[in-house]
């Protein structure tokens, strides 16, 4: 289990990454008060948040850009489990540093974040999403960096300004205020059956009645809340899970076409080439 604390301008970056073979529970707090963003990468670990004698729970976090504003009296726990691993990357800043972040960053949180900016408990929620393909990509990359010393530095402030810029990007358009607790609830029921079954997933008709919805409603609501449509969502997960295989040697570039589900090499290849830029045997 690591954690590093990492400053870019006036940000506090927080980087969490656990992979333990036994359920483990992780709790960790900040010294100050913090607007943050917390953006989660693969693993869906259950996180709870305490303050006072509140709880907020949050089950389906793979993939969750969850907005928030905490104090000292803020304890998150995360347990992980081999099936659950942590990634997680907070970006944070004080409210008394809103004003000197650079690029007018500061009006951004203030105009889209203002619950947070003026908070009225010790934890208080804000926006919260499903993040795009491209900003799991982000993500992805945040936790697999390959260079070293300032270059390494580099590449993270850069990926870090570039996922902030998405996260207010979508949070401008943002459509989901209309999708309830419930429905986001099969939703994410929906998603983790895509991804138990991602090598043989099912139809769309057999999806929607899996978890009680007209295939009409699921393909609507499924892209106003995760961004893209469901197949398409699928074939990035497949595609994401490939790369990785192949990236840490877990798999030949056949053996993890097989595993998401290509039959074909060459529609397999054809796809990751388009959604990576490079061909899955190029991968070092």
């Amino acid at each position: 289990m690591t954690r590093d604390f990492i400053n870019i301008n006036d940000f506090i970056v927080l980087v969490e990454e656990a992979k333990v073979n036994e359920a483990t529970i992780d709790s960790c707090s900040f010294e100050e008060p913090l607007i943050a963003v917390a953006f989660y990468g693969s693993g869906n670990v259950d996180l709870k948040v305490n303050y006072g004698d509140k709880q907020k729970d949050f089950s389906h976090t793979k993939g969750l850009a969850l907005s928030f504003y905490a104090d000292d009296k803020v304890e998150f726990i995360h347990t992980v489990s081999s099936s659950k691993p942590l990634e997680c990357l907070v970006i944070a800043t004080s409210i008394k540093a809103l004003d000197k972040l650079p690029n007018q960053e500061g009006e951004l949180f203030g105009d889209m974040l203002g619950e947070l900016v003026d908070p009225s408990d010790h934890f208080v929620e804000g926006p919260s999403f499903i993040m795009t393909p491209e900003m799991q990509e982000i993500v992805d990359s945040l936790f697999n960096i390959k260079y070293e010393g300032k270059t390494k530095m580099m590449f993270f402030r850069s990926q870090i300004t570039a996922l902030l810029s998405h996260f207010f990007g979508q949070l401008a358009g943002l459509k989901t205020e209309k999708i309830n607790t419930q429905e986001r609830k099969r939703l994410n029921w929906a998603r983790d059956i895509l991804l138990e079954n991602i090598d043989n997933p099912p139809t769309l008709n057999e999806l929607s009645k899996q978890i009680g919805w007209n295939t009409f409603k699921l393909k609507k609501d499924f892209k106003a809340y995760f961004g893209v449509p469901v197949f398409k969502y699928l074939q990035n997960e497949r595609l994401t899970l490939a790369h990785k295989l192949i990236r840490n040697q877990d798999a030949t570039v056949q053996e993890a076409a097989w595993h998401v589900g290509y039959d074909s090499l060459s529609s397999f290849s054809n796809a990751f080439e388009k959604k990576f830029g490079y061909r899955p045997s190029q991968i070092k």
